[in-house]
C-alpha cells in the first residue's frame, strides 16, 4: 500500500464542482465522483480521496491535486493510463508520483496559483466564452493593472471571501498578482494570481471588483478601500465562474518519493 498524488486536469462546464455531493445527489456529476469511481475500477479501498481544494461549479483545473491510498503493483505510468482509460473525457491524470504516507494536498501546500481570463467584446462569442469572461463596457486595461498592484503582501481579504471553515482566518498572503494579454489577436486578457492560501470565492470577487473599477463603476482606489474595510463592506458582485481555472499548488521539497510516472 502506498499513497500516490495525481495532478488531475479537467474541463469545469459539465460539473457540478470539484466535491462529491451528499446522499440523494447521485444526479449532480462531480470530479471527485468520476474520479473515485475511476479508482474502484482499480480495486481502490478507500473512502474519499484527499483534494488540494474544492473548486465550483464550472471551474476548471490544469493542476488540480488529489491523493489517496492504493494497493498498486505496477509503475506509476501504467496507474496513470490504468485511470484515465476509466475516466470520462473531460477529466485527466497529468501526473502520477508515490508521496510521504502522510502527504496531505491540501494541508500540506505552500502556495496555490490561479488565472482568471477575459475578453472585452460587444457580441457574444460562444466558443471564446467557454472559458473566459466577455465584459463589455471593455475595462481600461490600465486600472487593471493599478488595482492588482494593491492586492500583494499581506492583507485582510474579509470582503473577498469566507473562510472555507466556520471561525477561520481572512488574512491572506498573496505573492503576485498581475494582468496580462494572453492572446493580442483576440484581446484576451488573463488576471494571474498566487497566494498562500484563498478564502471562498475570492478569486471571482477580485476579478468582478478589478473589471468594475476598469469600466469606471469604482473609484481607481476602490480596491485598497475594500481591502481596509474588511467585514463592514463585504463585495457582493461576482464574477462568472466559467473564466477560472485552478493552474497550480506547490510544494516543499521531500514529499515526494518518486519522480512523475516511474
Amino acid at each position: 500500500m502506498a499513497r500516490y498524488q495525481v495532478i488531475l486536469v479537467y474541463d469545469g462546464t459539465e460539473f457540478r464542482g470539484f466535491q462529491r455531493q451528499g446522499a440523494g445527489s447521485t444526479h449532480n456529476r462531480t470530479v471527485q465522483g468520476v474520479f473515485e469511481n475511476a479508482l474502484r475500477r482499480l480495486n481502490w479501498q478507500g473512502q474519499t480521496v484527499l483534494a488540494a481544494g474544492r473548486t465550483d461549479t464550472g471551474v476548471h483545473a490544469r493542476g488540480q491535486v488529489v491523493a489517496f491510498d492504493l494497493d498498486w503493483a505496477h509503475s506509476n505510468e501504467e496507474l496513470q493510463a490504468a485511470l484515465n482509460s476509466h475516466l470520462p473525457g473531460d477529466v485527466a491524470v497529468r501526473t502520477v508520483r508515490q508521496v510521504q504516507p502522510g502527504f496531505h494536498p491540501r494541508y500540506d501546500a505552500l502556495s496555490r496559483r490561479y488565472r482568471y481570463r477575459i475578453f472585452c467584446d460587444p457580441w457574444r462569442d460562444p466558443i471564446k466564452e467557454r472559458y473566459a469572461w466577455r465584459v463589455w463596457p471593455a475595462a481600461d486595461v490600465s486600472h487593471l493593472h493599478e488595482a492588482a498592484r494593491t492586492l500583494t503582501g499581506t492583507h485582510d481579504f474579509a470582503a473577498f471571501g469566507t473562510p472555507p471553515r466556520a471561525g477561520g482566518g481572512t488574512i491572506r498572503t498573496v505573492f503576485h498578482a498581475f494582468w496580462d494579454v494572453e492572446d493580442s489577436q483576440d484581446g484576451r486578457l488573463v488576471f494571474e494570481i498566487s497566494a498562500n492560501a484563498f478564502l471562498y470565492r475570492m478569486v471571482r470577487r477580485l476579478v468582478y471588483v478589478q473589471v468594475a473599477i476598469g469600466q469606471g463603476k469604482y473609484p481607481p482606489d476602490f480596491m485598497r478601500q475594500c481591502l481596509e474595510s474588511g467585514h463592514s463592506h463585504p463585495v457582493q458582485g461576482l464574477a462568472p465562474p466559467h473564466g477560472l481555472t485552478l493552474e497550480e499548488v506547490v510544494y516543499p521539497q521531500g514529499v515526494v518519493l518518486q519522480g512523475e510516472n516511474q
